[in-house]
């Protein structure tokens, strides 16, 4: 990459990509009740005010992590900000360089204060740092940290937070063989292209463990060291006692469709369509996302038992999926 672009590069570090503008919506209980109730937790200051009085606190707060909520963007064309920042102005320049593709890998909050019905959350960010070329599994790329500082409607900061994402460029695919004859040539234009990979999972340091345990056909389970309270997804700490020791269990590989949906769109090479998509609630009471494999989108039930099933979907990734108990052993 030459000097100027990482020169345009450099001149953004330290500036403001998004400045601060309110939230759609003020605080409001519905959407507090929407979260908690899909995030099965069960703290009643956030719905209860008498429980909420009983801890000191003046009535119901919202849970610290729908922060980021309060001012996320709709679907809307007209929920797009207007005027103002280079957010899109950093993006397009990202993909001038190649790097086309995204993913997360980041998130750390500090909190200030509880938000309470009412509150109205705006955000500005301003990039702290973008990294050289660095070359990840998923391809060539840079980091790029911003730090959003959350402000309620008196101005006052709420919650600081260092969102970290990968800008990569994707691997590119295998080059064509060369000094080949005219012959061989035609011959290999000739077969089915090769089936495109499934998307590489983000690995880190709290997941890993549960990929390659997959590899091995083993359908595993983090296990707090502590209490042994089972969690999944993957996490450093466990939710209940706060203990960062554990260990894992191997899965029976039964449990029960507790939900699903059929995806059409969009359409990714490497799956196969209609994609029946299910959460399964495993024998050992931990739900995980996954694929319905031999049974078709209008045999699903909920509730249905289903059995683990593997897919080795290439010689780097095999994947836990689900079939109908009646098909066991197929």
């Amino acid at each position: 990459m030459n000097e100027a672009y990482e020169d345009r590069l450099r001149a953004f570090v330290g500036r403001e990509i998004n400045p601060l503008r309110p939230g759609q919506d003020p605080v409001n209980q519905p959407m507090i009740r929407h979260w908690v109730e899909a995030m099965e937790d069960d703290n009643p200051i956030y719905l209860d005010e008498e429980a909420a009085r009983a801890t000191g606190r003046d009535g119901t707060v919202a849970p610290a992590s729908m922060v980021q909520a309060w001012t996320m963007r709709g679907y809307a064309a007209t929920a797009a900000p207007k005027g103002g920042g280079g957010f899109d102005e950093l993006v397009a320049l990202l993909a001038e360089g190649g790097y086309t593709s995204v993913v997360a890998t980041d998130s750390e909050f500090e909190f200030h204060r509880e938000l309470v019905p009412g509150d109205h959350i705006g955000m500005r960010e301003v990039v702290e740092s973008i990294s050289p070329e660095k070359v990840t599994g998923l391809g060539t790329g840079r980091f790029v940290t911003t730090l959003k500082t959350y402000h309620d409607q008196d101005g006052e900061i709420v919650a600081v937070q260092r969102w970290r994402t990968l800008r990569f460029r994707p691997k590119e695919k295998p080059a064509e063989r060369r000094n080949e004859k005219p012959d061989e040539k035609r011959e290999v234009a000739e077969k089915p292209e090769p089936r495109a990979l499934r998307p590489r999972p983000a690995l880190n340091r709290d997941n890993t463990f549960w990929f390659e345990a997959a590899r091995e056909h083993r359908l595993v389970i983090q296990r707090c060291a502590a209490c042994e309270t089972l969690r999944h997804p993957p996490g450093p700490c466990c939710p209940e006692c706060g203990s960062f020791d554990w260990d894992t269990v191997q899965a029976s590989g039964r449990g029960h469709v507790y939900s699903f949906v059929v995806n059409h769109h969009p359409r990714h090479p490497a799956f196969d369509f209609p994609m029946i998509v299910a959460v399964v609630e495993l024998a050992e009471g931990t739900r995980l996302i996954t694929n319905l494999v031999g049974v078709t989108p209008e045999e699903v039930e909920i509730d249905m038992p289903v059995v683990l099933d593997w897919l080795d979907a290439d010689p780097e990734l095999s994947l836990p999926v689900f079939r109908p108990v009646a098909q066991e052993g197929h």
